[in-house]
């Protein structure tokens, strides 16, 4: 039996809605059901009664959530142990992250002030590997779903945003769809300064079914800002926290409406992927203020 098996529970029987129980947990709701039903096989007991107008819990479930409340709080004791005796946590990580390794660090420390932080920039092949050869507690990724010898730890969702020259129609817009930028050329880093982003950023915009037009590669991020701040008929596209550190005043950063995001997901070697890192994960979840902000 799983910890995150009965979190998910208990977050259900709290909301009594799966997808309102989706949404705390920054989830999918499939995964929620399965979670459920998998317990539920587990305990050999139906915990939930679910019909299409609402969900309750069973007899069966009211006491197995009195159960999985406490389990939860000792693991949570567990955790909080775990992160005291850590003297030193390495964290790989990335421009356009700034925000984020902020909130969660101070988020850790809350639990535990008595331990340092040493942030390691790496690309994230490099930083993927350093975590194999045990040279990095854990890294902060965007885009990434499976790595062998690696858990993958789903986080954070991250909304996307155009990024147009000031000069672009659409500069002083409050929000802009992807068919008003039909006409424009899209242009994306190249994707060796960071696949899993790339081909992340490329199907979301492709799941729309709107394909913007893309023009050639560019170099890196900087690049690409400086080359759309010098051309009106350009835009790229950038995570949220990543727009947020733009200091070229050539550009400006516009929410794309409807909501595009990708996935942010904490990274830990196989055998760290316990209690301690269910702690990491948490403290770098969502911040729903600053995760769907505006960057200025």
């Amino acid at each position: 039996m799983e910890l995150r098996a009965l979190r998910y529970f208990v977050t259900v029987a709290d909301e009594l809605h799966f997808g309102r129980a989706a949404e705390r947990l920054h989830i999918a709701q499939p995964a929620v059901s399965q979670q459920i039903a998998r317990l539920e096989r587990e305990l050999g007991v139906r915990l939930l009664d679910r019909s299409p107008r609402r969900v309750r819990l069973t007899e069966a479930g009211q006491r197995v959530l009195d159960a999985a409340r406490k389990t939860l709080a000792a693991a949570e004791q567990v955790q909080v142990a775990a992160m005291q005796v850590m003297t030193t946590v390495r964290i790989g990580t990335a421009a356009g992250l700034t925000a984020r390794l902020e909130r969660g660090i101070d988020a850790l420390r809350e639990r535990a002030p008595e331990f340092d932080v040493v942030l390691v920039d790496l690309p994230v092949e490099a930083r993927l590997n350093a975590l194999r050869h045990g040279e990095l507690d854990m890294a902060l990724t965007r885009g990434v779903r499976s790595v062998p010898g690696l858990t993958v730890l789903p986080t954070w969702n991250e909304r996307l945003f155009a990024v147009v020259s000031k000069h672009h129609p659409a500069a002083d817009r409050s929000a802009v769809g992807l068919a008003e930028l039909a006409d424009y050329t899209l242009r994306v880093p190249a994707r060796k300064h960071d696949p899993p982003l790339h081909d992340a950023v490329v199907l979301a915009l492709h799941n729309t079914g709107l394909c913007p037009r893309a023009g050639r590669p560019t170099g890196t991020l900087q690049d690409t800002i400086v080359e759309v701040g010098s051309d009106p008929q350009s835009w790229t596209v950038l995570p949220a926290d990543q727009a947020a550190e733009i200091r070229s005043t050539r550009v400006r950063s516009i929410p794309l409406e409807p909501a595009i995001t990708i996935a942010g997901s904490i990274v830990v070697a196989a055998a760290n992927a316990g209690s301690a890192a269910e702690c990491v994960v948490a403290a770098f979840r969502d911040d729903l203020a600053g995760g769907l902000h505006r960057p200025q």
